[in-house]
């Protein structure tokens, strides 16, 4: 069994490396300079005292060169408590108050070395800082001792402990600085972190607190509410994509089972009949079967027409678009239809041009007046008009009309509404379906909108064509009785 080591979640943080780091950088640059400034300090109190000394031996060296030298000296530089002229020998001539007794220090200046700085430390006492000075370069010249007790600075570790305590004092100092200035820095990172733990593909609404500013962890939280916003979108428009998918491939079902279900009842009647005439030969009517077989037939090759045309009404390649001219079509359309059972009204305003695919807006016109041939009572109009960039064609009839209800129903695939009429009446159910497929196609709308009478009233939109010189002339209308 193996044991890991523990390690301590703080040290793994940015905070606590970043005060790890500020204290010790602050020993390193503290501890020496304590050790320096103490020295430093010391230094310069010593010279602060023996500079006085100095200035007190020369004073009491000028009384003895002119000769008024007492045994009793009173010093005149202040802190200075301690002077003694003292003659070859050891020999103590004159000395103040404070330095009764023997020579201070041993140190005798020589005539090339006039003046010597001296500190001297015995065992229980404090030290003495004494600057001795030769009064003259004469051989016999006596020496003037002058000085004072040492400061508890300078003779003590006070100094020094002061320094060290000033040094801890600032390592503390920096320490928690670092601490404090780190976690306040540091603080939006952590409820950034804590916001993203809480978002999930979900609930990608949700964002990042945002500090205020353009420092670089302002400029991160708006970098991930930009990423979150991105992926949101993203997301959106995936599941517009999926819910897109899911809706083809529904109508791709509902399609298959119309259609499956469309072609199965002419073929089972066209069955049906076959099946009997071969059970009863004698009793068949021969051409009474063959009519019904072929109106059957007739049926199916309506319906898997229509199915191929759906299939490709959608496919308008550029290269099969041209200019034509709408107004002559509806006209030779609707004046072809001679055998229809209602009379057509017509009030084309001429001119209006369109860049389509003539057979498929034949197509789509014959099929909407087929519908309105099948529903009218007297009459079928058409009108066309242009206004607006737009090409308004509207048929209407003097039906039934078509409740406001099923407006959108009716354009739906293999959709009859009159479910009182038979199938050949009736139609395939596709022809409304394959029209608004084609205006979509190129760019237009088929809609129902309200009729001005009794009736249903169908209006296409289109865009009209751009204007176009003499070298790209409207595609002539030729009237072959073939709408596809």
């Amino acid at each position: 069994m193996t044991t890991r080591p523990v390690r301590h979640s703080r040290l793994r943080s940015i905070r606590a490396r970043i005060t790890v780091l500020v204290a010790l950088i602050t020993v390193v640059l503290l501890v020496p300079a304590a050790l320096v400034g103490g020295l430093v300090a010391r230094t310069a109190i010593s010279q602060g005292v023996w500079q006085h000394s100095r200035r007190q031996a020369e004073l009491t060296a000028a009384v003895a060169r002119s000769g008024r030298l007492t045994a009793t000296i009173t010093p005149s530089t202040p802190g200075v408590d301690l002077v003694q002229v003292v003659a070859p020998g050891r020999r103590v001539i004159a000395a103040s108050s404070q330095a009764r007794g023997p020579a201070l220090v041993a140190a005798w200046p020589t005539a090339e070395d006039p003046a010597q700085d001296v500190q001297v430390c015995r065992p229980g006492r404090p030290c003495l800082l004494v600057s001795a000075l030769r009064v003259s370069p004469a051989s016999g010249s006596p020496v003037v001792y002058a000085g004072r007790a040492a400061p508890s600075a300078v003779s003590s570790a006070k100094l020094d402990g002061l320094f060290a305590v000033e040094a801890v004092l600032l390592v503390a100092l920096a320490t928690w600085a670092a601490w404090t200035i780190s976690g306040r820095t540091l603080r939006p990172v952590e409820a950034i972190r804590s916001e993203l733990a809480h978002i999930t593909a979900s609930d990608l609404a949700t964002r990042v607190p945002q500090p205020r500013g353009e420092d670089e962890i302002a400029r991160l939280a708006g970098t991930i509410n930009q990423t979150l916003e991105r992926l949101e979108r993203s997301r959106d428009a995936e599941q517009q994509v999926r819910a897109g998918l899911q809706r083809m491939l529904d109508q791709q079902r509902r399609f298959t089972s119309d259609a499956s279900h469309e072609l199965r009842t002419p073929l089972a009647g066209l069955r049906a009949q076959l099946e009997e005439a071969e059970l009863h030969p004698d009793e068949t009517d021969l051409p009474h079967v063959l009519q019904h077989a072929l109106r059957d037939v007739d049926r199916l090759q309506a319906i898997i027409t229509d199915l191929l045309l759906l299939a490709q009404v959608g496919a308008v390649r550029p290269g099969d678009l041209c200019v034509l001219d709408l107004s002559r079509l509806v006209t030779t359309e609707t004046t072809r239809r001679a055998g229809d059972r209602h009379p057509v009204h017509l009030d084309v305003q001429p001119g209006v041009c369109v860049e389509v695919v003539p057979r498929q807006i034949a197509r789509l016109l014959g099929n909407l007046l087929d519908n309105a041939q099948r529903h009218a009572s007297r009459r079928v109009g058409v009108r066309l008009r242009a206004g607006g960039g737009r090409a308004e064609l509207t048929v209407t009839d003097d039906g039934p009309g078509i409740p406001e209800a099923d407006r959108e129903v009716v354009f739906q695939r293999f959709t009859r509404l009159d479910t009182a009429r038979g199938r050949d009446q009736g139609g395939t159910g596709l022809g409304l379906a394959i029209a608004r497929d084609i205006a979509r196609a190129h760019h237009g709308t088929l809609d129902i909108a309200d009729a001005s009478g009794r009736g249903a009233c169908f209006v296409l939109d289109l865009p009209l064509a751009d204007d176009h010189d003499g070298e790209r002339a409207p595609t002539p209308v030729e009237s072959t009785g073939e709408t596809w």
